[in-house]
Order: C-alpha cells, then sequence, then structure tokens
C-alpha cells in the first residue's frame, strides 16, 4: 500500500521478520520442518526484483530456554549468532514462553500439550516500523510476517506519510502456493508480496544449524 504518491529516483527498503511466523507459514505452506530461510537472501531477492535499494534486514524471533526445549534453543541460538555476523542484519531476540494448552478432542477427551508462546515480538516490529518511520529511514517497510495485529501499522504509517509528506510504502511478503485453496493471506492494509516455493528456494541457507545427533 502506497502512502503519499511522490515520485522517488532511489527507494530504500528496510525488511522485518518475524522469524518465527514465516518458519511456521514456510512449514504449513512447503512441508519444510525447520527453518532452512536466509533473511538476507529473501530480502534481497525480493527488494531487487521491485528496484529497492535494501539498507537494512530486522530480524526478531522468540529462544525457548535451553531447559524447555534443547534441540530448538541450539538451533536458534546457534543461527542468530551467525546472523550478527553481517552488519546489515539486526537481530531481536527474546525469550520464548512454553505453556501447557488443553485440546479437546472430537470424542469429548482432554489432553495437554506444552505449546511455546511468543510474546512481544509483533509489538516490538511495530515499534520499530514506526519509529523508523517517523526517522525517515525507509521508504518501504517490507514485512514478512502474516500477523494481522500488524495491520494497525499501516494505519499509523500513513499518517506518518501525510505528516512528512512523502511517498510511503509498506509491503507483506509471505509463502505462498496457488494450488491450495486456504492459502493464508497477507497483512491487512499492505501490499502483499507471495512467494512461492521456487522463489523461497533460492534463498535458502546452506547451513544447518540443527544440532547433530
Amino acid at each position: 500500500m502506497n502512502f503519499h504518491p511522490t515520485p522517488l529516483t532511489t527507494i530504500r527498503a528496510v525488511a522485518f521478520f518475524d522469524g518465527q511466523n514465516l518458519f511456521h507459514a514456510a512449514k504449513e505452506i512447503f512441508g519444510y520442518t525447520f527453518p532452512n530461510y536466509d533473511p538476507q537472501k529473501l530480502a534481497q531477492m525480493i527488494c531487487g526484483s521491485k528496484g529497492w535499494q535494501l539498507t537494512e534486514t530486522r530480524f526478531y524471533t522468540g529462544v525457548p530456554d535451553m531447559a524447555d526445549d534443547q534441540f530448538w534453543n541450539y538451533f536458534w541460538t546457534t543461527k542468530i549468532a551467525q546472523m550478527r555476523r553481517n552488519k546489515n542484519v539486526y537481530v531481536f531476540s527474546r525469550p520464548l514462553r512454553y505453556r501447557n494448552r488443553t485440546i479437546l478432542c472430537p470424542d469429548g477427551h482432554e489432553y495437554k500439550v506444552l505449546v511455546g508462546e511468543e510474546k512481544g515480538i509483533d509489538v516490538r516490529i511495530a515499534i520499530d516500523a514506526i519509529r523508523l518511520a517517523h526517522k525517515n529511514a525507509y521508504d518501504v517497510a517490507l514485512i514478512y510476517s502474516q500477523d494481522q495485529d500488524l495491520s494497525e501499522v499501516a494505519d499509523e504509517i500513513r499518517t506518518i506519510a501525510q505528516e512528512q509528506n512523502r511517498w510511503i510504502k509498506i509491503a507483506c511478503a509471505f509463502p505462498h502456493n496457488q494450488t491450495q485453496k486456504h492459502t493464508k493471506r497477507g497483512i491487512n492494509k499492505t501490499d502483499w508480496l507471495p512467494l512461492d516455493k521456487l522463489l523461497y528456494d533460492v534463498c535458502l541457507d546452506p547451513r544447518d544449524y540443527r544440532p547433530k545427533k
């Protein structure tokens, strides 16, 4: 979605990644069982195809405690450490908490499962997207998430664009399969940029951060 139709010669973009949201979408749509994407490659691929200049990639994720989930703690700790070696990638992480959730089966039986709950990641993305818009740090906010709570960010950025009398776009990139009838939508009030498996696979991370058995 565009805010204020002023033409620009150079269009600066900042990419915002909800790491867990993107992982679960890719798992549901493409069947991948671990976060095998490279955020910087995904951001560069979209920006390059649109003629945008990628100025920063910002990655946000919850990380479980070692005592709660040793596998995923090792995976995310190792992947984050690798991402932080790239000076153009900013990483924000916070603890991923696990809680028992009661599931009701069709036959009436109940059972409890341990479910990870990621608190505050969408809020952090929203705050940073709005803060950087106020600072005129980008012309395009490219969000890799399908969290509809972020639709309110579009309204705020629209107001900022009007106040600053400038052009701003907010776009949403997400895994998509045209053959599936019930593919989830992109974030409302944004431009949708569906990623098919071919495009996604071009941006895989060659490293495997899963702990070796």
